[in-house]
């Protein structure tokens, strides 16, 4: 799996389709969409009962456009060999800034970081890529459930279709970032479905299962000790 493929898994996003609500045979309540501000409130408000977080999760990856040329600062899509696969693993977050995905089929890879590190660990190839959390990594949808929710805020635009609905969609106000929307929508205070559609007609969808919300998980989960006789890459 390519760094292209660990950065995207870092950077996944939330959504749903829009749900409506049957009043009656024939008839549909009326949605009323949240002002901006309701909804950066609520969606905080969501994110605040998250302390730590644990689930098992599913990712696809498929074209929805035809892609074409980008810079390299925003080629972070999937591999072609990539798209249309479905990976699964187990994913880990804990405040502040705590972060652990790790896939365990067809394929293994683990991503985790403390907060400042992120080390990206291919078992197969014997390599560990050791990253520093800059400003665009940090920005990323995932690590919104890890860090400080009212600050990754501000990188967002924040709507909700429907006040009465958790479900959120968000555009990035940086024109360089590695996705163009996302979105994200809460069943019992947790999310069930993520997806990114970035900049190169990419669209990831993961789905959530057997989450937990508020486990109680130890730091060590978020260290990472190269094996011996693993080749360590520096970017």
């Amino acid at each position: 799996m390519s760094r292209s493929f660990s950065v995207l898994a870092i950077s996944i996003a939330f959504t749903l389709p829009m749900v409506t609500s049957v009043a009656s045979a024939g008839q549909m309540t009326t949605q009323v969409a949240a002002t901006p501000a309701q909804a950066t409130t609520n969606l905080n408000g969501l994110l605040r009962k998250m302390n730590s977080l644990q689930a098992n999760f599913n990712q696809t990856t498929k074209a929805t456009t035809p892609t074409k040329p980008l810079p390299a600062q925003k080629q972070m899509g999937l591999k072609s060999t990539h798209l249309g696969q479905t990976f699964s693993g187990v994913m880990q977050v804990k405040r502040q800034g705590l972060f652990r995905w790790e896939t365990t089929s067809p394929m293994k890879q683990l991503i985790v970081t403390s907060g400042k590190t992120v080390w990206i660990y291919d078992p197969d190839l014997q390599q560990a890529t050791r990253q520093t959390l800059d400003e665009q990594m940090s920005n990323t949808p995932a690590l919104l459930l890890s860090g400080n929710a009212a600050q990754m805020m501000k990188s967002y635009k924040v709507t909700q279709p429907n006040n009465a609905v958790p479900y959120f969609v968000l555009y990035p106000r940086a024109k360089d970032g590695v996705f163009e929307s996302l979105a994200i929508r809460f069943e019992n205070n947790m999310p069930s479905q993520m997806v990114l559609s970035d900049s190169l007609g990419q669209q990831t969808t993961v789905n959530f299962t057997e989450t937990k919300l508020n486990p109680v998980i130890a730091n060590s989960q978020f260290q990472f000790v190269p094996p011996k006789g693993v080749d360590v890459i520096d970017q």
